[in-house]
């Protein structure tokens, strides 16, 4: 089924849009679950495939990790959004989760994903992020300027201070099992957590298909993962694309990621 028209042109005009209900609660409670048996069983090395971020927990390459989340990444109703926003070509850029402490404080700077501007073939990233836990204005929630991912610019370039609130900014609250798609070219960012408890989301990050993945699945997966794959994830994953190959070789994701 197709998504309705009117998601469809807010995805156009705003850059985002939230699904409320979009997982189901015992989904949502099955990629909780299993994220806090990852943050425990790597301990320290949780998220290191990618990157630290201070006052947040990281797991990364989780499609290596778990069926549950390689089920997820080929949803049909998912892939519809993403394919509106990208085109039909496009492949899974990175599959990671991100918990934002409780008590900390650090507001995330406004940012596109991977620094990404729009070239002469259009928009070449779209995320989806997985509310895990209710998203509210005081434990983190993202903030986002809308119509930015039209604007041709990075907020790094243009705010003389990206963590500050933008006068145009408006932010996504929600329950869990919400997800939002966004154009991954919005200026978006996050507020700091205010609360007791852990802010959680799932990020399901794409890219289109003649770009590099942020994290280069062909290197990360593992032997028995690729053994077990479906028809419709390898091609997901971009494991049999030559062209996906020749991008890797590039030096900035020689080492499976980008940052």
């Amino acid at each position: 089924m197709d998504p309705p028209q009117e998601h469809l042109k807010q995805l156009d005009e705003v850059g985002c849009l939230a699904l409320p209900g979009f997982c189901d609660p015992d989904t949502t409670r099955r990629i909780t679950e299993r994220l806090e048996e990852l943050y425990e069983s790597e301990g320290e090395q949780a998220g290191s495939e990618f990157r630290p971020e201070e006052g947040c927990r990281r797991l990364a390459n989780l499609a290596d990790k778990d069926p549950l989340f390689r089920e997820l990444m080929v949803r049909d109703d998912l892939l519809a959004y993403i394919r509106h926003v990208l085109g039909p070509g496009i492949k899974l850029s990175s599959l990671n989760a991100r918990s934002i402490n409780a008590g900390c404080r650090r507001t995330q700077p406004l940012h596109a994903d991977m620094s990404a501007l729009p070239d002469n073939d259009g928009y070449w990233v779209c995320n989806s992020l997985w509310m895990l836990d209710d998203f509210t204005a005081e434990n983190g929630a993202v903030r986002y300027v809308p119509g930015t991912h039209l604007s041709g610019q990075l907020p790094a370039d243009v705010l003389a201070n990206p963590e500050a609130d933008h006068p145009d900014q408006k932010l996504v609250t929600g329950r869990a099992g919400t997800v939002l798609v966004m154009n991954a070219h919005l200026w978006h960012g996050g507020l700091p957590n205010l609360t007791e408890n852990p802010r959680r989301a799932l990020h399901i990050f794409f890219a289109r298909s003649d770009h590099p993945q942020q994290q280069y699945q062909k290197r990360l997966l593992r032997g028995e993962t690729q053994a077990a794959l479906t028809p419709l994830q390898r091609k997901i994953l971009a494991l049999d694309d030559p062209l996906n190959d020749v991008l890797s070789r590039d030096p900035a994701v020689r080492s499976g990621f980008l940052k």
